[in-house]
């Protein structure tokens, strides 16, 4: 009997969605609940599970359509052969294909792995990449001391290479090898389509500057205080939560004092009228391999250390793998980004509309600074509050920031409500 693989219903508010890659070819089999392919929306990715077990016997729309929810994409033949398991070893019972997102089925395959000897420990049996970290780093091949230094070499001469390459007055041909492609086969391009999320990324930043008056104004923090506490409980914390205790949480919580203190940063613009927002759902930047996304924090202003440190932890591994929901994708009323993480010292963050504000956080380094007439060395970070001049004026978008300032430098106040 035919089955037909239909495109399940989409998330609200999503109208279509591009077939990422598919997982089977016509002619192989295919068990029940088996992801057969990916499928990418604006903002995530969704496994299509086969609805039966047989042989996939046609493929109705290649990686790259567009697609709508309800369509016909592949139609599965229901065998018998098919329901009988390959050829096993006397005593032997073919476990079942767990569940994978596509970024740990990518890795799992890069690896050559075989998904079903290892033990999955998400939810609802999920293989999840930390299960296939865990197993490649307990079956990884013992390298001896001869082998580990020439790893350890390889590197800085290939650098060297590249850095002689670089300069026309290096002497490149000595370091090239042999084999290596003459310089002008290295000219080449190579043209691929926009993944959709990185399109309405895009969309919305370019949206973002024509549709708001951004205007950006700028601090720098002493961190000495909440490093000096982070070092203090850092252990305690951690055995206590099960998680580490970072910077951002600290920002979370004082950024949702701040917006207390000045509501027209937490408020937004629709039409011609205003939206006070009568809570804190604060968006966090957390930068994907298919590009940026923002989960929200709902009522952050409830949540502690602990919980906020947790839920950042989470959406960081989900979005990761692809399993970020689209529900914890939408709304928000203020955002946090970090660009600190990748080494950045000073930056200019863009609105995430219609959010009418976005603190952007950086690199902390030492550096010298005047405090009561002595110059000392301190750990500084320098913030940025980017802000829409349409609704919030400059006296609020400075008191904002002055506000997170002194809430950071002196942690206690977050505690004391002060």
């Amino acid at each position: 009997m035919s089955i037909e693989v239909r495109i399940p219903a989409l998330p609200e508010s999503v109208t279509d969605a591009t077939i990422a890659a598919w997982h089977k070819q016509p002619g192989e089999p295919v068990q029940a609940e088996e992801n057969l392919l990916d499928l990418e929306t604006d903002k995530v990715v969704l496994d299509v599970p086969a609805p039966a077990s047989g042989v996939l016997r046609e493929i109705l729309a290649e990686a790259g359509a567009t697609v709508h929810a309800g369509d016909v994409v592949a139609v599965i033949e229901e065998t018998a052969s098919a329901e009988q398991p390959v050829e096993e070893a006397p005593g032997e019972k073919s476990a079942p294909m767990p569940a994978m997102s596509p970024a740990v089925r990518r890795l799992v395959e890069a690896e050559g792995l075989d998904p079903r000897q290892i033990p999955a420990t998400g939810k609802h049996g999920r293989l999840l990449k930390e299960d296939v970290e865990r197993w490649l780093q307990a079956h990884s091949p013992t390298v001896d001391a001869a082998g580990a230094q020439q790893d350890d070499a390889a590197p800085p001469a290939r650098a060297d290479a590249e850095a002689s390459d670089a300069h026309p007055g290096a002497r490149a041909d000595s370091l090239r090898s042999p084999s290596a492609p003459p310089p002008s086969e290295s000219r080449r391009e190579q043209r691929v389509p926009m993944t959709r999320l990185r399109a309405r990324i895009a969309e919305r930043l370019v949206a973002a500057q024509q549709q708001t008056a951004m205007l950006t104004t700028f601090n720098e923090v002493d961190m000495s205080a909440v490093s000096e506490l982070r070092a203090r409980y850092r252990e305690q914390f951690e055995q206590a939560h099960g998680v580490r205790l970072g910077f951002m949480s600290f920002f979370v919580r004082a950024a949702c004092e701040a917006l207390r203190r000045w509501p027209m940063v937490n408020a937004s613009i629709d039409g011609h009228d205003i939206v006070y927002h009568g809570y804190f759902d604060i968006g966090i930047a957390v930068s994907t391999e298919r590009g940026l996304v923002v989960p929200v924090l709902r009522d952050a202003d409830r949540m502690s250390l602990a919980e906020i440190e947790q839920a950042i932890r989470d959406f960081a591994t989900r979005a990761r793998e692809g399993r970020l929901e689209l529900e914890e994708l939408t709304g928000g009323t203020f955002s946090i980004t970090n660009g600190g993480v990748f080494g950045s010292l000073f930056s200019t963050p863009i609105l995430n509309p219609p959010q009418s504000a976005i603190l952007g956080m950086h690199r902390i380094q030492e550096r010298p600074v005047a405090i009561e007439g002595e110059v000392v060395i301190r750990p500084m970070m320098y913030l940025a509050l980017t802000y829409d001049h349409r609704l919030i004026d400059g006296r609020e978008a400075v008191s904002f920031l002055v506000t997170i300032k002194e809430l950071i430098e002196d942690p206690a106040r977050l505690l004391l409500d002060l």
